[in-house]
């Protein structure tokens, strides 16, 4: 399926000047129905829980006298809206703050962007959107640790005794070496992931962790060679992630499914999708905006 890129050409692609002061109106969103439904996914009957998380590594704005502030921004909101916004025009938003003067004090810059970047989003998304700001100075850069992210097994190994010939998105490629009698818990991990921009083509590059509890259990050579195909897509991080979920669920009937892609960052921004079968796979740091995001080795 080809997707409609109207509603997204308005900075996409395109050579924009960058706003000099804040400017909420350079914003841009895309309905995520107009890649879900070549998945049979209908927004009002979602088959999974969710939440997409941005991380912006570059705030910046003026205190009221001029003085440079910066911060690392932490962006939620959950799959279950209509609108994604796109990734071009948050990075120009977030940017318009660079040069406004905006706080008697570096705690006050803070806040208030905050406060506005949570307002703007939220009205333009129609959904609840959170924004947390920490200093730059006092991000704690921790690894995953948690249970659906340690042990996981890696699939890279695996190249050097596969061939690849698909890198378009291909789900039959999809198989099972067993079924059992008990579920079984099976977690993997890969950071082969790789898809392109819809519109300006620009690589994508991220790793995909994926907690499966099924009795059928995964033939791992399958899973990476289906992960590979994603590498001539040209989808946004937020539908490679649902594509994912979507195929393994109905191949592989589990009773618990998470998938989560962490994307390199480009420019700004590095885009953090998951979804799961519960909301109780999904992982805390996801959940809680207050949290710090543990981040992956390559972000």
């Amino acid at each position: 399926m080809t997707p409609d890129n109207t509603a997204i050409s308005k900075v996409l692609g395109k050579t924009v000047s960058a706003p000099t002061q804040y400017d909420s109106s350079i914003l841009v969103r895309e309905p995520r129905q107009s890649n879900r439904t070549y998945l049979n996914i209908k927004d009002e009957n979602l088959p999974f829980k969710g939440i997409d998380l941005w991380n912006n590594w570059e705030i910046s704005a003026l205190t009221d006298i001029g003085l440079p502030v910066t911060g690392i921004a932490k962006i939620t909101y959950n799959c279950n809206s209509k609108y994604i916004v796109e990734s071009k025009s948050a990075k120009l938003y977030f940017n318009s703050f660079n040069m406004t003067r905006i706080g008697d004090t570096p705690e006050d810059v803070t806040k208030n962007i905050e406060s506005l970047a949570s307002r703007d989003l939220s009205l333009f998304l129609e959904t609840e959107v959170t924004v947390n700001i920490r200093p730059a100075n006092s991000f704690c850069p921790l690894q995953r640790e948690d249970q659906y992210h340690s042990n996981s097994i890696l699939l890279d190994h695996l190249i050097k005794n596969i061939v690849i010939e698909k890198y378009t998105e291909t789900p039959e490629l999809l198989s099972y070496s067993s079924i059992q009698t008990e579920n079984v818990s099976q977690k993997y991990f890969s950071t082969l992931l790789r898809s392109n921009c819809r519109v300006t083509n620009q690589p994508d590059a991220g790793d995909v962790y994926i907690y499966i509890n099924s009795k059928v259990v995964v033939d791992p050579t399958s899973l990476l060679k289906y992960i590979v195909s994603f590498r001539g897509e040209n989808h946004f991080h937020e539908e490679i992630c649902e594509a994912i979920y979507t195929r393994l669920n109905n191949t592989y009937t589990p009773t618990e499914l998470l998938v989560a892609c962490y994307y390199v960052r480009r420019g700004s921004l590095d885009i953090n999708p998951v979804r799961a079968s519960h909301d109780y796979l999904i992982p805390a740091d996801f959940k809680n905006p207050s949290l710090p995001y543990i981040k992956t080795p390559r972000q």
